[in-house]
């Protein structure tokens, strides 16, 4: 095999909240550690992300994604070139895309599965406006072995958590949360414990004309209906047997709409208590799926939730006492680039041809080199 060198990636990102592509130059060593040497947040222009939203809600026809491919794809470029300007040529781009469906179930048609997942914003686009190889398209390949695609950031949780000797509950909480439990004993593992801010963005939207609750401010201001929440935490994913994942395809604009129904009067209840259930979910995924196997000792939170001290107040009165509440920063990793490091990671490997998913999260049936390349 090649001899591993250092290399320059940068790394492009846009989450199910698809509120920037987040684009950060890294340093991916030989070692598996990667640093962050500067990351921007680039928004959307308004009209695209719009037509993102109408994809995420189904009311899009073929001709709307196959323009929004390029459009995205563009989009990634531009992100790319201002880190491109600034610092120069990486030595490859990785680009995670866009993620507009996934769907991680057997089900089939003809005996022949249709377990897909996909995420546009065309890499060929990415290469040529940028000049440089372009690694992306990363869940289809782990789908193909047999896996749901997803949660693809174990890899990179494992590589940086498993040698500092606890074990470690490593939560992301994006517009879905996920985790990634990385111990002394057992073998990583990873699951998505649910809705992350994708709820909480979107009541704060409707009732206060806010993209995001910042700071958790409004959900401090207003108080938990139990009733509600306790409603909420019915829904059949909550007690479902990992590895799973979820999307917007599940917790959609249908379902935000049709919980409100029951929802408290007040509009600062009702982001007190989807916050809440942001944290009681991820509490009691917890208990179901991570105590009976290891004895957590520290919970690193990491992604945009990281930063709703309101969020992270609940987080702390639902978990166990003896359990530490930290942030990647703790660890010298950005709450707000952890995801694009990972993916410069997985790029990284895939440019050497070593396998980069881990089959005890996503459910594949082998070990296997995930990413396409393009020129």
């Amino acid at each position: 095999m090649e001899e591993l060198e250092v290399k320059k990636v940068i790394a492009l990102m846009s989450g199910t909240s698809c509120d920037s592509i987040d684009a950060g130059l890294c340093e991916v060593y030989p070692d598996k550690s990667v640093k962050l040497i500067h990351g921007i947040n680039y928004k959307y222009p308004e009209h695209i992300r719009a037509k993102i939203f109408q994809l995420f809600r189904g009311e899009a026809t073929i001709k709307d994604i196959c323009q929004m491919n390029f459009a995205i794809g563009k989009c990634f470029a531009n992100a790319a070139n201002i880190l491109i300007e600034e610092f120069g040529k990486p030595d490859f781009i990785s680009s995670h895309g866009q993620t507009i469906y996934h769907y991680p179930f057997d089900e089939k048609i003809d005996n022949i599965s249709l377990k897909s997942t996909l995420q546009i914003g065309e890499s060929s686009v990415i290469a040529h406006d940028t000049g440089c190889m372009v690694i992306s398209n990363f869940r289809e390949a782990d789908i193909a072995a047999g896996g749901q695609g997803a949660p693809l950031v174990c890899f990179a949780d494992e590589k940086w958590f498993k040698h500092k000797g606890k074990n470690f509950a490593i939560q992301n909480i994006g517009g879905i949360s996920n985790v990634t439990v990385v111990s002394r004993e057992y073998d990583t593992f990873g699951f998505d414990t649910g809705a992350g801010n994708v709820f909480i963005d979107y009541c704060t939207q409707k009732f206060f004309s806010k993209p995001y609750d910042k700071d958790g401010e409004i959900a401090a201001s207003g108080t938990i209906s139990e009733t509600w929440l306790d409603c909420l935490l019915q829904d059949e994913y909550y007690y479902l047997d990992p590895p799973k994942t979820t999307g917007r395809e599940y917790f959609s604009t249908n379902y935000i709409e049709n919980m409100l129904k029951l929802a408290p009067d007040k509009p600062a209840d009702i982001i007190a208590t989807v916050t809440a259930l942001t944290a009681k979910t991820i509490a009691q995924s917890y208990e179901r799926f991570v105590y009976p196997n290891v004895n957590i000792y520290e919970a690193v939170i990491c992604g945009g939730g990281a930063y709703n001290k309101t969020l992270m107040k609940f987080l702390r009165t639902y978990l166990p006492s003896h359990i530490e509440l930290k942030t990647c920063e703790d660890y010298g990793i950005s709450n707000n680039f952890k995801e694009v490091m990972a993916f410069a990671l997985l790029a990284y490997c895939t440019y050497y041809g070593i396998p980069n998913n881990l089959p005890c999260c996503t459910g594949a049936n082998k070990r296997i080199v995930m990413g396409k390349v393009s020129y």
